[in-house]
């Protein structure tokens, strides 16, 4: 008899387990000689050497499966364990795995575009309206480098800028007062991770979100790079933002120029980044519009009802 203890490392718990722990029963059942108890992340078991290694054997394939798709079906699992042949690779089209295991992909034209750019240029320009997705598909694009380890490291910024409405002093420490500027990429990260891999991520700097006035001086290498509302930043800023590129980078720079909340006369500097850079090589542009608005209907017709009243305003 011997006993092991297996860490399941890198994935959701509740989803390995099941709800109400039908999965981990399911488990027992398949391997009726050996003595498994579950505690957090980590799986006590003690038994003979011969069902230890086929047990070992598929844990190691369902925690593999759940890290890909971030889901495990009663049917996947009985497939894995009797080892039949089940779905092992991620469709091209799918970037990551939602929380909910929901595929994330491009679900426009546009969408794609910025996908096939950041693949082909070290440094991504996308602009359009809010509710484009720009924001969460440029960090589904980061979450599955990381994994596939074509990066080291996640860093996320934005310019500290209120919209519209003066916040005054925050309270707390310095973590405390940036995060409600940072929110939306909180938001976006926490339904691709898994809340306590996302924590130690942070917590070990794999993953780092900061305001863009932390920014001077780094050098930014080995690492996918997102600055997120782009429009709020001024010229100097993008400037020194966009000169922080490193060695094995690339960097994905969104924003909004008709959401632009600098106090006049301050221009901003992804207005004029996009009229600099317009034709550097390496870099790709892409522009997203209303037709790609992926959130609720509303959004669409508010975007639009907003342009018709501007350009009646111009006129």
């Amino acid at each position: 008899m011997i006993e092991k203890h297996i860490v399941l490392e890198d994935i959701d718990c509740v989803v390995f387990y099941g709800a109400n722990n039908v999965h981990l029963q399911m488990l027992k059942a398949f391997y009726p000689k050996l003595r498994i108890v579950a505690r957090d992340n980590v799986l006590r078991v003690l038994g003979d050497d011969e069902q230890m290694a086929a047990f070992e054997e598929s844990v190691e394939k369902l925690r593999e499966h759940v890290l890909k798709f971030n889901s495990l079906k009663e049917e996947d699992l009985i497939d894995i364990v009797r080892g039949r042949r089940i779905r092992d690779d991620v469709p091209k089209d799918v970037l990551v795995y939602s929380m909910s295991g929901r595929p994330i992909k491009a679900r426009s034209e546009n969408q794609q575009r910025l996908i096939d750019a950041y693949n082909e240029n070290d440094m991504v320009f996308a602009v359009g309206p809010a509710g484009t997705g720009k924001t969460y598909l440029s960090i589904a694009l980061a979450v599955k480098a990381l994994k596939e380890k074509q990066a080291k490291k996640i860093i996320l910024s934005r310019p500290a800028v209120e919209a519209g409405e003066k916040l005054g002093f925050l309270p707390g420490d310095m973590k405390d007062k940036i995060d409600p500027y940072l929110q939306p990429l909180y938001d976006a990260l926490e339904d691709m991770l898994p809340q306590v891999k996302l924590q130690d991520l942070m917590q070990q700097h794999v993953i780092q979100i900061a305001p863009l006035a932390f920014m001077r001086g780094r050098t930014l290498s080995d690492a996918v790079v997102i600055l997120d509302e782009a429009q709020n930043t001024t010229p100097q800023q993008i400037r020194m933002f966009l000169t922080r590129m490193g060695w094995n980078t690339k960097m994905i720079i969104t924003g909004d120029t008709s959401q632009i909340d600098l106090p006049r006369p301050q221009q901003s500097g992804l207005v004029e980044a996009l009229r600099i850079l317009n034709n550097v090589e390496g870099i790709g542009i892409v522009e997203l519009t209303k037709k790609d608005i992926v959130r609720h209907k509303l959004v669409t017709r508010i975007v639009k009802a907003y342009e018709q009243y501007e350009s009646i305003n111009k006129d």
